[in-house]
């Protein structure tokens, strides 16, 4: 069985980076017009059998029952690497055969960027591991079985992960997908996003908001 994993960080905790250009509210408002547009995305899958999302974050855990998918609601938030990990190996019990670890703030993911990680990946144990815009982090984990190895989400994840993939004795795909890649960290990431954003979406027209209010 296949399936999707979303962690999502309580809104109000999102997108510190941005502190020094944006308010709380302007993050909490980002981080969920981020997660409703990767929701769309995700719910367009069709190669996955089931989408869990963990988090602590009650409008995120709303919009995944109401997409009935499979919900961890969190006490409390540790890191994410402790939130994925503690929900890999609940997937594994669930009989999940392979995971792929999706966070939410990738604007231009598209649902076919999504299906090709899971057509390349091999019979277990394997990884695919798709890198950050600059080569050092990790936007996007497929891990079969889904307890492969522990997580090492964060600076320079990238290299910690396929040391561990290495560890682990799997056979690794290192898959390089620009839409992937560019996740919303920096002021740099939004106005890398803004052009290229679906102008219908919900993290466009919040975009579009702060640049207005910038230029006040």
């Amino acid at each position: 069985m296949k399936a999707i994993l979303l962690p999502v960080k309580t809104f109000e905790r999102a997108k510190e980076r941005l502190a020094p250009h944006h308010s709380d509210d302007e993050r909490a408002m980002l981080a969920r017009a981020l997660c409703v547009d990767t929701f769309g995305v995700v719910a367009q899958v069709k190669s996955v059998s089931r989408v869990y999302v963990v988090s602590a974050e009650n409008h995120a855990l709303s919009l995944a029952r109401q997409l009935n998918w499979h919900v961890i609601d969190e006490s409390e938030q540790i890191s994410e690497s402790a939130s994925v990990d503690a929900a890999s190996r609940l997937c594994a019990r669930d009989g999940v055969k392979a995971l792929l670890r999706l966070p939410i703030d990738l604007p231009l993911v598209t649902p076919s960027d999504i299906e090709t990680l899971f057509y390349f990946l091999e019979p277990p144990p394997s990884v695919i591991i798709v890198p950050s815009m600059d080569g050092t982090g990790t936007n996007a984990l497929l891990r079969s079985p889904p307890d492969l190895f522990p997580s090492h989400f964060g600076p320079g994840s990238f290299a910690l992960h396929l040391k561990e993939a290495e560890k682990a004795g799997a056979k690794i795909a290192i898959v390089r997908n620009e839409r992937i890649a560019l996740d919303i960290d920096e002021p740099k990431d939004l106005r890398a996003a803004a052009g290229r954003v679906s102008p219908h979406s919900a993290t466009a027209r919040l975009i579009n908001q702060l640049q207005l209010r910038a230029a006040d």
